[in-house]
Parts: structure tokens; sequence; C-alpha cells
């Protein structure tokens, strides 16, 4: 992988103590105009190093990274945050997200400033929300927790599924009497997910590219409450249709309601936290969920 040489001045800065880091950042980077206190690469990314990890071997095309990602606009205004694990791929374009994480190794923090548009047209492959304008730039927020060579993330899933295989069995069968002891006999959709509608309103569907805002509960089968956007009086709100903002049976059902509508889930684990449960261990592998869905507000995409 070729990086260009802010990324290897950022591999030696990681390596040194902050102060002649910064030094040394300075007077090998041009800084930024817009946003002071940041560098800039030759690809047009704005950026800022928080804090380093203890290792000097940044992240390579093709390892699995576990990171915190935040979204903000231009005035600072958070739309999203979460922890995502993937595997980086080569950047489509130049100034493209994938090169933020590419720049940073295991523990480093940092703030970055991209163009959002071809982010969501890109990189997301949606539209671009209507709180953003194009030319506009976007801030992303990135702690990189852990990063995982493509040889060791595949034998470490092997060493998992070979003891937990008979886990999805297990689920079947708690799910089953779950459904019987709740007399629920509402057809699951064909992907397996459970929609029992509390409200229903007649306004338009939820397309691709629509700003959305929801409440959320999200609770085990026995009622214990893991996530709740109501007991933190802080509604979650997305562009429908992007990567990596919520789990496939959220999206699915958002995508049957309309603004206004309320909504019982009971999502199977293949729909919501899979084979290996949630990042940070709160929710088991194989466990299916239920979710009390609200839709607040769904303001169109400017394309629609």
């Amino acid at each position: 992988m070729n990086l260009n040489p802010n990324a290897n001045m950022l591999k030696k800065y990681f390596a040194i103590p902050a102060l002649v880091g910064f030094i040394i950042l300075a007077s090998c980077s041009n800084r930024s105009r817009l946003f002071p206190g940041y560098s800039v690469t030759k690809s047009g990314i704005h950026f800022q190093l928080i804090t380093i990890g203890d290792s000097s071997k940044p992240a390579e095309v093709g390892n699995y990274v576990t990171a915190i990602i935040a979204y903000r606009t231009i005035t600072d205004s958070l739309f999203f945050i979460g922890v995502r694990q993937f595997q980086l791929t080569e950047p489509q374009y130049e100034g493209s997200i994938d090169e933020c994480f590419l720049l940073l190794t295991t523990g480093d923090s940092a703030s970055f400033y991209i163009l959002a548009e071809p982010f969501f047209t890109k990189t997301l492959e949606t539209s671009l929300p209507r709180f953003i304008k194009p030319g506009d730039f976007m801030r992303v927020d990135i702690k990189i927790l852990e990063i995982k060579s493509e040889e060791d993330f595949q034998k470490e899933m092997e060493a998992f599924m070979s003891w937990i295989n008979d886990f999805g069995d297990y689920e079947k069968v708690i799910l089953k009497q779950y459904l019987e002891g709740q007399k629920i006999d509402v057809q699951p959709t064909e992907s397996g997910l459970y929609i029992i509608h509390q409200i229903k309103t007649q306004r338009p569907e939820i397309a691709v590219g629509d700003t959305v805002t929801i409440h959320y509960e999200g609770r085990f089968l026995n009622g214990k409450l893991f996530d709740s956007t109501r007991k933190r009086k802080e509604p979650f709100q997305f562009v429908y249709g992007q990567k990596w903002q919520v789990i496939p049976g959220l999206e699915e059902a958002i995508g049957k309601m309309r603004e206004g509508e309320k909504a019982m889930l009971i999502v199977p684990s293949h729909l919501a936290f899979g084979k290996q449960g949630n990042s940070n261990g709160m929710i088991p592998a194989f466990t299916s969920v239920i979710f009390e869905l609200e839709i607040l507000e769904v303001k169109k995409g400017l394309r629609q």
C-alpha cells in the first residue's frame, strides 16, 4: 500500500513524544486555513491527532478495524456516533474517509474534516442529507480500538465458531417459546423480522436519503433493557439507507413504517447483532432482541 507523504509523516509522529511531533507536524505539512489547529494532506483531508496509541504500525488495506466513529456537521452538530467493525478497502477517491483510517494505529484518536458530498454519494451510496449543503465539509472523529490482520481475524472467527455453532439452534427454541408465551401470531417478514404495529398513519413512505429521527428502546426477550434513546432523552437521527447506521432489523422496519408510527419489533440475531454479538459484549452472540420503535420525524431527501 502506498501512503501519501502525510501518512508517512504521521507514522513517524506516532513514535515520538507529542511535543516534538507537533513541531514536525507543523513544519512538514500544510496548515489548514479553514480549520485552525488542523493540517492538510495532499488529498485535501484536514486532520488533527488527539491522542497517540502504543503501536507504531498504522492500519493497512485488508485489516479489520474496530473503531468509535462520530459524524458532525460543519457547525459541530452530531448526527451519528457508534462503534463499528469493518474491513478496510482501497480508497475509492482522493480525500475519502478510508484514508483517515489508514493514517491511524491502535489507540489513536483523531479529528478529520472531509468533503461531505462524496462521503454520502460515493462511500455511503446515498443522497446528500438536507442538513448538509453541497460543497460543505463534515467532521469525522475516530478512535481506533483494535486493528487485526485478515489472517488473525479469520483464525479468531474459526475458533469462535467452533464452539458457538450450537447456539443458533438454541436461539430458535428460545424465540419460539417467547412467541408462543406472548401469544404473538403476527407472521414474520421474508427475512424473519416480526413487526407488531401499534400506531399507523397515512403519511408518505420513507425512502433512501430521507433524514429520519426515531426513538427506540432495546430489550432482551426477558424484558431487561439494554439501550434507550428515551432514557437518554436523545432521539437518534440518521439518513435512511446509509451504511453503519442501524442494525438490519431496524432498517427493514423503518422502511416499512411512516412518520408518526409506532411498532414493536422482534428481531432475530441475524438481523440484529449476529454471530458475534455487539462490540462491547453487552449483547451475546445469537441473541434475539426486542425494539420499541417510534418514527418521530421524516425529512425528505433533496433528491426526492
